[in-house]
């Protein structure tokens, strides 16, 4: 399982760690993710995601999981949070359509 985020694609970074010392030795800096159920309201479904806490601050900002993905760009987005991306844009084209 790779330790990056399903909806905003963060992921691990690496740098120095320094000492007071001012010695240099390489570190990660590893992303806080949250293992969680995600309702979506269009859909009418949750949803497992591997996302991290700021992506979960961004999502309730946005007003649930169906906002933040319609406003999301796709290449950040995993294949995974692509495809639910797709299938509530169909959902909201057929409820449009309706």
């Amino acid at each position: 399982m790779s330790r990056a985020c399903e909806l905003t694609g963060k992921a691990v970074m690496s740098g120095n760690h320094v000492s007071h010392a001012n010695n240099k030795t390489r570190r990660r800096f590893l992303p806080n993710l949250c293992d969680v159920t995600l309702m979506s309201d269009v859909l009418g479904q949750r949803f497992r995601l591997r996302i991290s806490a700021s992506a979960l601050r961004s999502v309730e900002h946005r007003g649930g999981l169906d906002a933040f993905l319609m406003k999301a760009k796709s290449n950040e987005l995993s294949q995974r949070a692509r495809l639910l991306k797709k299938q509530i844009a169909k959902k909201l084209g057929e409820q449009a359509e309706a």
